[in-house]
């Protein structure tokens, strides 16, 4: 008897580990249990491919279907420089930006994982600098991989946009149905307002919530989600002020 309550026990503390596949569901699922599992075991690979494929797929679109000239072209509209522009510095900017564009958007995926160390970092600042509760470098990084996985349903609805939009009247700085701005005509409202629009988006929210649930179970459960979420939001809130502020600039 004392054996098999030992090995209750022990299975109790130590539940089985959950798949890649079950990691995926259950971090929006089960979010909890998900993330307790990813700090004893983490593993950054299968969330960090699937989100470099996602946005793969979606600049790619984005160039066969918009292509590249219009994405430039409603650019510079919707920043204003076309009134101070001639036809001809128009087309020529076209041209000119076109030719970069094209191989800054074949390698876009290239930006995901390069956005996720610098969050996983804050991430681990965070736990060391406010908690004291440092957490590795592996941890942080598979934590907010996962947390970032709800960003794969914002770009499929960005191809959905893409793929059924009017490519004439595409706004290649936002066109992921989920924030305020999308709802907003960028030429009827100021920049900072239009600035401060886009960043009130779902999945930001959705993947901050996720931050705090993740680097929480990371410190081993002595740090409450909510605080963890707390810290990351009153540094989203400044970085949307210096958007703010540099829009108006």
């Amino acid at each position: 008897m004392s054996e098999q309550a030992g090995s209750t026990i022990s299975a109790e503390q130590h539940p089985p580990e959950m798949s890649s596949t079950q990691r995926f569901f259950g971090a929006f699922m089960e979010p909890a249990s998900t993330f307790a599992s990813i700090a004893r075991k983490p593993n950054f690979w299968p969330p960090l491919i699937a989100l470099m494929v996602i946005w793969a797929a979606a600049s790619e679109l984005m160039l066969h279907v918009i292509g590249m000239d219009t994405i430039i072209r409603r650019s510079i509209e919707l920043s204003g420089r076309a009134n101070n522009m001639t036809p001809e510095q128009m087309q020529k900017a076209i041209d000119q930006g076109s030719k970069a564009g094209a191989i800054f958007a074949h390698l876009s995926f290239l930006g995901v994982p390069i956005i996720l160390i610098v969050i996983a970092a804050i991430g681990m600042l965070i736990l060391k600098a406010v908690f004291g509760h440092p957490v590795g470098f592996k941890t942080a990084f598979s934590v907010t991989a996962y947390a970032d996985l709800p960003s794969i349903i914002a770009g499929i609805l960005g191809m959905i946009v893409i793929g059924f939009g009017d490519p004439a009247s595409f706004n290649p700085r936002n066109f992921i149905p989920t924030n305020i701005g999308f709802y907003l005509s960028p030429e009827s409202v100021s920049h900072p307002v239009y600035s401060i629009a886009m960043s009130l988006d779902v999945f930001s929210f959705w993947f901050m919530a996720l931050l705090g649930i993740g680097f929480a179970a990371a410190a081993g459960s002595k740090v409450r989600a909510r605080s963890v979420f707390f810290c990351f939001l009153g540094l989203w809130v400044i970085w949307v002020l210096i958007k703010a502020g540099l829009a108006a600039i």
